[in-house]
This record gives C-alpha cells, structure tokens and sequence, in this order.
C-alpha cells in the first residue's frame, strides 16, 4: 500500500511514519523462569489479554514479582499507551490504555510493544487509525519470518500514517467515541443470541419429554394407549420373537426391573422406563482402524453435531465384513459413549444420507419400533439426560465413558408413538424457527462485524466528521513534533554529559 499521494489526503491531512509521531517504543521483559505459579504481585500483560476490538481482556492475568517490576526500566503501562502485539500469530493485535484501565501498575513482557505518542497529538486518533484495515495492513506488511514471526522495533519508521490536523483529530475521535459506543452495544446483544437460542432448545426439549409441550394434544386424543399397556405389549412381542428358552429368561428378567424415576412427575398416560425394555441391543462400532479414503465413511465422535450427523472430516473403511457388520439402518440413533466429561453422552440420529458405519467410541441403539427414534434423539439431549450421564460416567485421563449397560438403564419418559410423533412434529417446528432467528443472527452478525472497519475507513478518509479551513494543518503540527523531539534529544545527550563529568 502506498499513502504517499498527497492529492487523495483531504486538505490540511499529511502523511508520516509512525515512528515521527512516538515518544518512545519499548518492549517488555520477564523474570527468568517465567511467570507459571506466580499468583500476586504486578499484572503483567501478553499478546493474549488483548482483544481484536481494541481492549483488554484480563481473565487469565500472569503477575511478575513486584521487586522485578520495580527493576524494569522499560515495559511499564502509562495512560495513553498503545499496546501492539509483535510476535505470532496475533501479531499486530492493538489495545489503548485509557482511563478504565483497572490496575496503577502493570507491565508487558516481551511479546508486546508499547507505542507511547507524542502529547502534541491526539493519541487515541492514531490508536483507531492504527486498528483500522488500513493501518493494521501498513503494521503487517513489516512482518517477517514463518507463521511464529513477527515485527521489531524497524517497524515504526517502516509504518506509514495518515495524520489530520490536531483539531480534526479530535472531533474524529469524539465521532468515533459515539458511533463505536453504538456499535459495541449491538455486538453485545447480539452476542447474547446464541445463549438465548440454546436456552430455548433445551427448554423446548424439556417441555416435550416432559409432556407439556402436548398437553393440549392429549385433551383432544383420550383414549391413546398409555405406556403401560404400550409395554406390556412390547414385552409379549420380544417374547414372541425369542428363540431358545435362554434369550426369553433374559427378556423377562429385564422386564422384572423397577424404575426408580417418580411417574408423578409425568402425565397420566405416560411412564418413566428404561431404555433397555425398549430397545432390542445397544452396540458397539468397530474398533479397525479407519483409512483416509475407502468404501464408506466410519462415523466418529467428532461426526456427531447437534443431534444430527455432521459428514465433514470423515475417514473410511473398505473391509467388506466390517462394512456388513456395522452397516447404519436408517434412523439410527448413535451415542457417543467415550468423549471429555462434557461432550460425554451427546447423540445423533443417522438419515440414511449415505451409507455409512461406526466406530467403537459410538453406541448404536436398536429401538423397537414403538419407539420414535427422532423422540429419542430428543430425550437423550435433554438436561434431564445430561443430568444422568453426568451421574453414570466414569471418569480417566482427559475422557469419560459411558458403557452400554448404564446407557440400557437411563429411564426415558415414555408416551403411546402417536403421542411421541406429535412431540417430534411440534419440536422441529419450533427448532425451524430457531434456525430461522440463528440464520438472522448471522446476517445482522457479519455486517456488525464490518461495521467498525467502515466506520474508521470512513473516518481516515476525512468523511467523518467536517473539515476547517481554520485548523493548523497537520505538517505544521509534524514540525512542532519533530521539534519537540530535538529538544528531548539534546536535553537527554546533555543529562548524559553532565552525569559522566559528575561520574
């Protein structure tokens, strides 16, 4: 980029480098040893406690001992300090120092520059000029080395900026200072719409596995089957279908358990039951190691998204015995049975949209057809059944499990199938609408999020607020500056002189 077209500058506006409007540019430092388990003494701030916003965030704060930073000569925090990142991957990520920030000393360590302007100019003007596109582009483009390089100190003389007049500084930051303000807020509420819509889900699923979301639907159907009659019939079918004497002894010895969740709590026609009396098996997937390309993708823990199949980042298998052995059945659902403590437990249905099988960390879960796969897939991502998967894993080194006998054991709250295609119906209905507010969210979100960069490109082309031809232009101020500038050098070179002959 080149900004050394004067005739594009509104009147009065110059160019300069960075370096002519600094006092100072210094970088920090840290005790040797580092940091790790010092818990008190003075913050010490890093590339990672400054924000793409503009300011601080202070949730993780590293302390230096106090007798360190007292030793520091250079790296201490003043107001109207501008902070920029100037190494790794965040390099160039700036913060100004303003009156809220929270403590009377801190420092940086060595991964940040301090910019310390000039008090002939306004330094929040050139703080937003320096987070603007334009002025990150002009700090990016000094940048060197691979991805963990960064910037040195030759960039403040390397780094171009467009300076106003110092009365037109300051109106742009008083505009910029409201318009911002405006902005921020907008981003603060729309960042609370995610959380709103999650809320909403898990509340919407509680109403349905609950039966509250039907409750006027069962008004107008009195005579569905309950589920108690509904068991006891599924229970003479899979005796029915047994085959030896061993696999019926074993079905009504499932059937002989009592459950233990209050039916009180739950409508008249609905029962609390566990999931073994209502599913023929609960398998495993398939421990082989999966390829990169093959046959058919193997699902894993990290396909399951949501309650729904996620077929990015996919690997396969072309063993045909594999393939046959754990082959997916349209509506399927799958639970994830190995995971971190709060991934543990999440399920999804499987559609049918392309064939498919499943790895071991997977659960598959044979319903009987009384029922609703798409109802199970609700309960099971209810906060009722996070609730017990958290009660029944068992927790290891950064995972958690839970087996197919503890997952036989979770009592679904259990209604007639009419009953449980209603609560599906009413259920996608509403998450559509969900979808529908998630979809504006991200709209209103990405044009927000553009917003700010707008603002000040409008405000660096002199759009923003009005010039005045009455205003000292900004080459007379460059030449106060550069004044000022020889002045403290000799003032400094003098101090030197008389400290040595004292010496």
């Amino acid at each position: 980029m080149n900004l050394k077209e004067d005739d594009k500058l509104p009147q009065g506006w110059a160019n300069c480098m960075l370096d002519d409007l600094l006092i100072t540019i210094q970088s920090g430092s840290r005790p040797k040893g580092g940091v790790k388990g010092i818990t008190d003494g003075i913050p010490s701030l890093g590339g990672e406690h400054l924000t793409y916003s503009g300011g601080f965030n202070f949730s993780s704060i590293r302390y230096v001992p106090e007798s360190f930073a007292n030793k520091m000569t250079r790296g201490n925090i003043q107001e109207e300090d501008i902070l920029i990142v100037k190494d790794g991957a965040t390099t160039g990520k700036t913060a100004y120092v303003d009156k809220t920030f929270p403590f009377k000393k801190a420092v940086i360590n060595e991964h940040i520059f301090i910019c310390r302007a000039s008090k002939l100019i306004d330094s929040k003007c050139l703080f937003y000029y320096l987070i603007s596109k334009q002025g990150q582009d002009q700090i990016l483009s000094n940048f060197q080395g691979s991805a963990q390089g960064g910037i040195n100190l030759s960039f403040a003389p390397n780094t171009e900026v467009i300076l106003p007049p110092l009365n037109e500084q300051k109106r742009i930051v008083a505009k910029l200072e409201k318009l911002l303000a405006k902005v921020n807020e907008s981003c603060d509420r729309l960042s609370r719409i995610p959380t709103i819509l999650k809320r909403f889900r898990q509340s919407v699923l509680a109403s349905a596995c609950s039966g509250r979301l039907t409750a006027d639907w069962r008004k107008s159907h009195p005579d569905i089957e309950s589920a108690d009659e509904l068991l006891k019939r599924i229970q003479q079918e899979r005796l029915d279908q047994a085959k030896t004497p061993a696999q019926k002894s074993k079905i009504q010895e499932i059937y002989l358990s009592e459950e233990t969740e209050d039916n009180e709590l739950l409508p008249e026609s609905w029962n609390f039951i566990t999931l073994n009396k209502l599913c023929i098996s609960f398998d495993y997937g398939t421990s082989q190691k999966s390829l990169k390309e093959g046959k058919v993708p193997v699902l894993r823990m990290g396909n399951i998204q949501d309650g729904e199949i996620d077929w990015n980042d996919l690997v396969y298998s072309s063993d045909e015995n594999e393939i046959n052995k754990y082959n997916l059945s349209p509506n399927t659902v799958l639970f994830n049975r190995t995971n971190s403590a709060e991934k543990v437990g999440k399920t999804a249905i499987y559609r049918g949209d392309r064939s498919a099988i499943f790895a071991g960390y997977l659960i598959r879960i044979n319903n009987c057809p009384e029922l609703d796969p798409e109802y199970l897939n609700y309960c099971l991502n209810t906060p009722y059944a996070k609730s017990y998967c958290n009660s029944v894993k068992s927790d290891g080194v950064n995972q958690s499990n839970i087996n197919a006998q503890k997952l036989a054991k979770f009592e679904i709250p259990f209604c007639a199938i009419e009953e449980q295609k209603e609560i599906v119906k009413r259920v996608k209905a509403l998450f559509k609408k969900c979808d529908l507010i998630e979809q504006r969210y991200l709209k209103a979100k990405t044009y927000t999020d553009k917003l700010t960069q707008s603002i000040l490109a409008k405000a660096f082309r002199g759009e923003l607020v009005p010039q005045d031809s009455n205003d000292e232009p900004a080459e007379v101020l460059l030449e106060r500056i550069r004044e000022e500038k020889t002045l403290t050098e000799k003032s400094s070179k003098g101090k030197k002189r008389t400290k040595s002959k004292t010496t």
